[in-house]
């Protein structure tokens, strides 16, 4: 794989801040070495016929969970932690539709 930011020889795979477009040709030939270079930062957008068709990175490594940022808010509200400050109505709505949320209907997938 060039890194200098020049096309391959084939034009598949180019560099360009940080997100590298490559062939779906050239993804499938050196999956692993994709793999870990997505583990370390990298993102890379796979074409097909020089059309994007897929665009694949690490997920963000710190995923929160609603109630979590909820209770974050409310910690800065009490004083135990330093700034934003969570608008009380807005969290009664985000609070009132967690509770009343209905679970999701998964037979389609079945």
């Amino acid at each position: 794989m060039n890194r200098s930011g020049e096309p391959s020889e084939d034009g598949a795979i180019i560099l360009n801040m940080a997100t590298i477009h490559i062939s779906a040709a050239d993804a499938v030939r050196d999956f692993d070495s994709i793999l870990a270079r997505i583990q370390a930062g990298e993102t890379f957008v796979i074409e097909r016929e020089s059309l994007p068709v897929a665009v694949v990175a690490a997920p963000d490594p710190s995923p929160r969970l609603l109630s979590e940022v909820i209770e974050a808010f409310k910690r800065t509200e009490a004083g135990m932690d330093a700034v934003p400050v969570l608008d009380p109505e807005f969290a009664e709505v985000v609070e009132e539709r967690i509770r009343n949320r209905k679970p999701r209907d998964l037979s389609q997938w079945a």
